[in-house]
């Protein structure tokens, strides 16, 4: 057997490494009332899709054309799997995913609970890839080495590799491949992101995330803050309906807009994934700075029609004339 068939694909446009999740969607649910003791709550019928950063950000990019790894720890369960046949319907390759040998070390799920406006509420197992270590991914350089990106995620969520993140990063850029962070819940704080941000290529966190983190509410501020700790790369901040704020070297604030949804908002997750996905996906593709952000605003007016993270994404041709990109760049 050859090494790329032991290894998955020769090479990759990105590959995304962390989160990945079994969600259980369930909607329409009231977030105002509570559970109640042997209650019964009535629901439509219960959608399974992949959630985390590797199913939302990996299926956007790879309904957008790129080609995709994933790498992640799932558990010796029933739900294993699902992710992996959730990823080869997408044209993933989930040949880097490894079962943890941890018999506690289940796959990651998520309940998500969705009101009718699409808001949610969610009841998680973190599970197995909250175990990657800097030894798993120094030990997988080679599949670094043969992808133009990675996409970590979440890193303030995974408290064995976050201390030793800023050498892995540094590692596997020396590879030549470009780095990209993605944070999650309240965002963690400036350490260890401050020792991190020299070694990203992109970091785009939410307002909400990088609020916590700075002490700032100012966005430009935010900003400052983060090319003062010698972030060299793209960084900007995720503002919801207010768009995106994107920097690609010092002094430079560039806000591009959200796009207006394709249908009816059906649900939020993984909006700011997709968003990642679709940015990066239009790097990638060698777009300009504020044209990959408009596809990345494409891409999560998109995830928010349909239930899951995932679930919504377009290809490429539907997804730039949402963004009202006048030109297709192969």
């Amino acid at each position: 057997m050859s090494e790329q068939q032991l290894t998955g694909k020769a090479s990759y446009d990105c590959v995304v490494v962390g989160s990945c999740v079994v969600d259980l969607l369930c909607r329409p649910v009231s977030l105002d009332q509570p559970i109640g003791h042997g209650v019964l709550h009535e629901i439509g019928p219960m959608v399974v899709a992949g959630g985390g950063i590797t199913s939302n950000s990996g299926v956007t990019m790879a309904r957008l054309g790129l080609d995709i790894g994933v790498f992640t720890y799932v558990g010796d369960d029933a739900w294993g799997p699902v992710i992996r046949q959730l990823y080869r319907a997408e044209g993933i390759d989930d040949s880097p995913i490894s079962v943890h040998p941890d018999p506690d070390a289940a796959t990651s799920t998520t309940a998500v609970m969705i009101d009718p406006s699409g808001e949610r509420s969610f009841y998680h197992c973190v599970g197995a890839p909250k175990l990657i270590d800097s030894q798993a991914m120094l030990d997988r350089l080679d599949l670094f080495a043969r992808s133009q990106y990675l996409l970590l995620g979440y890193y303030s969520l995974m408290p064995n590799l976050e201390s030793d993140l800023a050498d892995v990063l540094a590692r596997i850029r020396q590879t030549g491949c470009k780095t990209a962070l993605d944070a999650a819940g309240e965002g963690g704080t400036m350490e260890p992101l401050s020792q991190l941000l020299p070694h990203l290529d992109v970091y785009v966190p939410s307002l909400a995330e990088a609020e916590h983190q700075t002490g700032l509410t100012d966005p430009r501020a935010i900003i400052d803050l983060y090319r003062g700790c010698g972030a060299p790369g793209i960084v900007g901040v995720k503002l919801g309906k207010s768009g995106v704020l994107l920097s690609e070297k010092p002094g430079e604030y560039v806000d591009v807009p959200i796009c207006t949804p394709p249908g009816d908002v059906v649900d939020t997750t993984g909006a700011g994934d997709s968003f990642y996905g679709g940015f990066l996906a239009g790097l990638i593709k060698g777009m300009p700075m504020f044209e990959a952000g408009r596809l990345g605003t494409a891409a999560a007016a998109c995830c928010v029609t349909a239930m899951g993270g995932c679930g919504g994404g377009r290809n490429f041709d539907e997804t730039t004339a949402i963004a009202g990109l006048n030109k297709t760049i192969q």
